[in-house]
């Protein structure tokens, strides 16, 4: 009789070896370039080790979102498990009206597949709700208390971080830690459920093809480790050009009466060209890459699936299989490289959310340098300050002393006087009053009590300051008048603004207190925002007032 077949079909024998060392050649080259050996291993460690406290600190701020977090999940299982089904059922009837036609299977098979369309729109919606609900949830909840801590901090930090650092924090790297969990997780659990899913039924269908397809897997692997590398270096490249030539735009922007006044416009549109074709030649080189590589996995994909193609037609020849499994093989390849592929990028998606965590993390434990811990409120309060030997140095310029050994007494009811050249340190001394800083030596007594033992809140109820060039905020004048004072009434505020001589002009106006101040106060002349500025410093009926040249655009 005829000889038994093999097991392996046509792939048995020589083809089955070198189908298996080519596979393990491929997976251990894909190994090393995606994974290398550390030559710090001990530095990989605390960084793996940090990356997972941090993680899990991220965790445990999701806490108010569970419930949220709980039902997406299962909802994200129910989805992915119906989805995986969909494919199988196609091949089954496919099977159904290529045999001998049974009413009763194929409408079962349709009524299951359906079923399972339905479960998995229906599940995946549900489930990108709630997840959204809970990124949306986790930010604004971060974002709150980053800013919270942000506006804690003493004067130096604010002086010594960049603002878009600051902002950066505040809006980029808070979206960043939302992803951490519950949409970094989300695909990976999803993309994870349904690759195991789909390989046990692709392996029930044809293990042979399904081995085959799988050596697609280093390859695109290898090729997104490579491409990754290139895209991310250039595409950092290309952010810090941009932010080179936006600097340009902004400077000239910022400083067009000086460029209009020694006649540069045409300099400056240079120097902003020149800067744009640096990101212009970069993003070629970037997208370049890009394209490059979607055409090398493209033709991989082609590839495997031509060969796939070929070989399935020799196990339906033999009997092997059913042309309804080779369809649904068809199917579930097209949808395996991209999960794979899906599962290698989205670790590395996660460390990087993870480091924006960090960041975050950072400033909001950072504990402020001026302290605002004091406690002391004293009821009554005369006003009587003592600077006692103090020497101060700017954080930013710790090698220039602005104070050396100085002491002043500031008696009560009392009108003092600072006077000296530019730079002599008039404004140091109202800004460690303020406490603003912290000096290096020495003390400031008020009322013979240590400056920082007074409760922060009583301290500037009691020491108010108009400062040379006040800040109002967006807001009507009252608000600005009231700042910082709860249920203040309009008749306080008003006899605030007469005292600072500014109730006159506010009543010329057309909405009277209601009136918008703009942007920092820009629909104001400097003359008016100034007696606003006294006006909201007197409202406080202050034992201690201080104006820092504050009548010079009166």
């Amino acid at each position: 009789g005829s000889s038994p077949e093999s097991p392996y079909g046509s792939l048995g024998g020589p083809s089955l070896w070198l189908l298996c060392t080519a596979a393990a050649a491929a997976a251990a080259l894909f190994w090393e370039k995606t994974f290398p050996d550390s030559k710090e291993e001990s530095n990989g460690k605390e960084k793996t080790q940090k990356a997972r406290a941090l993680f899990m600190r991220v965790l445990y701020f999701y806490r108010p979102d569970t419930l949220l977090l709980v039902g997406a999940f299962i909802f994200l299982a129910l989805a992915v498990l119906s989805e995986t089904f969909i494919p199988f059922y196609t091949g089954k009837v496919i099977d159904i009206l290529a045999s001998q036609y049974k009413w009763n299977d194929f409408l079962t098979a349709i009524i299951l597949m359906g079923l399972y369309s339905l479960g998995s729109s229906f599940s995946a919606g549900c489930r990108g709700g709630l997840f959204m609900c809970a990124i949306n949830s986790f930010t604004c909840r971060m974002k709150v208390e980053l800013f919270g801590a942000l506006v804690k901090q003493e004067i130096s930090f604010f002086e010594t971080i960049k603002t878009g650092d600051i902002t950066s924090r505040l809006s980029t790297d808070t979206t960043k830690m939302a992803r951490a969990l519950a949409l970094n997780v989300n695909v990976l659990l999803r993309t994870l459920i349904k690759t195991v899913g789909m390989l046990s039924l692709m392996m029930s269908l044809s293990w042979k093809l399904t081995l085959l397809m799988l050596m697609e897997t280093p390859i695109t692997g290898l090729l997104q480790g490579v491409y990754d590398n290139y895209y991310l270096r250039l595409s950092k490249e290309m952010q810090d050009s941009m932010a080179r030539a936006n600097e340009a735009a902004g400077e000239t922007v910022a400083g067009i009466r000086t460029v209009r006044s020694f006649n540069t416009e045409r300099s400056e549109a240079g120097r902003y060209d020149h800067r744009l074709m640096d990101t212009h030649n970069l993003k070629t080189r970037r997208d370049t890459v890009r394209a490059v590589y979607l055409l090398l996995k493209r033709l991989t994909a082609l590839v495997m699936q031509v060969a796939m193609l070929y070989y399935g037609r020799l196990f339906i020849q033999r009997g092997q299989m059913s042309t309804g499994n080779l369809l649904s093989l068809t199917l579930y390849h097209s949808n395996l490289g991209a999960n794979i592929g899906t599962l290698i990028y989205i670790f590395g998606d996660m460390l990087n959310s993870v480091g924006a965590a960090g960041k975050v993390f950072e400033y909001l434990d950072r504990e402020p340098q001026v302290s605002t811990k004091g406690t002391l409120q004293p009821e009554t309060l005369t006003g009587h300050v003592h600077f006692h030997n103090l020497s101060f140095s700017y954080p930013t310029r710790q090698g220039r002393k602005v104070l050396q050994g100085f002491s002043l007494e500031l008696r009560p009811g009392q009108l003092t006087a600072l006077v000296g050249p530019s730079g002599g340190g008039k404004s140091t001394c109202v800004s460690l009053l303020e406490r603003f800083y912290q000096p290096q030596q020495g003390e400031i007594l008020l009322d013979g009590q240590p400056l920082h033992s007074y409760q922060h809140h009583y301290l500037h109820r009691k020491v108010a300051m108009v400062g040379q060039e006040p800040v109002l905020f967006s807001g009507s004048i009252k608000d600005n008048i009231a700042y910082g004072l709860a249920d203040c009434s309009l008749e306080r505020v008003q006899e605030a603004a007469r005292r600072a001589n500014a109730h006159s002009f506010i009543s010329q106006l057309e909405k009277g207190y209601d009136t918008d101040v703009g942007e920092r106060g820009g629909q104001m002349s400097g003359g008016e925002k100034q007696r606003i500025a006294i006006a909201r410093a007197l409202i406080r009926e202050p034992q201690v007032l201080i104006l820092d040249e504050v009548t010079s655009a009166l």
